[in-house]
């Protein structure tokens, strides 16, 4: 009976991960209004970046390897802009209330990228997040071109390579 109940699991995860990996073209980024840390509202389907590709990443305060995911970024994301051109935006999906920690906690880590907050997570819900972190790729036509979901550490390489793989014209597969 466990070994059922194991397969069961494996099989559930192995389908999710699947079915998010899979679709390859998602079209464009929803124009959902979030805020940046300044407290300015900011059309999530107007974001650009000359043509190069962005990344958009989901977080929370509570999450751990969203902090350690975010923190191997910033390590390494002043190379990948002077090599790539790409711009990053961690939108952080804490409500109003937990909210209040991410400014406090961005100082003190230094994070270098864009800072958005999503506090009643229209834009969560229209990317379809359901656990942070959720990375997703957008080539410079400003099309989700690819995601993922969770973090190990390492995923951060993944990252800077499908931006590339963009760069260069490269199939994603």
């Amino acid at each position: 009976m466990k070994k059922l109940i194991l397969l069961v699991c494996l099989i559930s995860v192995s389908l999710i991960t699947f079915a998010q990996e899979e679709s390859k073209t998602y079209g464009p980024v929803p124009s959902i209004t979030v805020k940046t840390l300044d407290g300015e509202t900011f059309d999530m389907g107007e974001i650009s970046n000359d043509g190069k590709p962005i990344i958009i990443t989901f977080w929370a305060t509570w999450c751990k390897p969203c902090i350690k995911e975010h923190d191997a970024i910033n390590e390494v994301y002043e190379d990948w802009v002077d090599e790539t051109g790409v711009k990053l935006y961690a939108v952080s999906i804490d409500n109003a209330r937990s909210s209040r920690g991410v400014l406090p906690l961005v100082n003190g880590k230094n994070w270098e990228f864009e800072i958005l907050l999503d506090e009643n997570g229209d834009f969560k819900r229209a990317m379809n997040v359901n656990v942070p972190p959720h990375t997703f790729i957008i080539n410079g036509n400003g099309e989700i071109v690819w995601q993922h979901v969770g973090y190990l550490e390492g995923d951060e390489a993944e990252y800077i390579e499908i931006v590339e793989k963009l760069i260069e014209g490269k199939p994603l597969e």
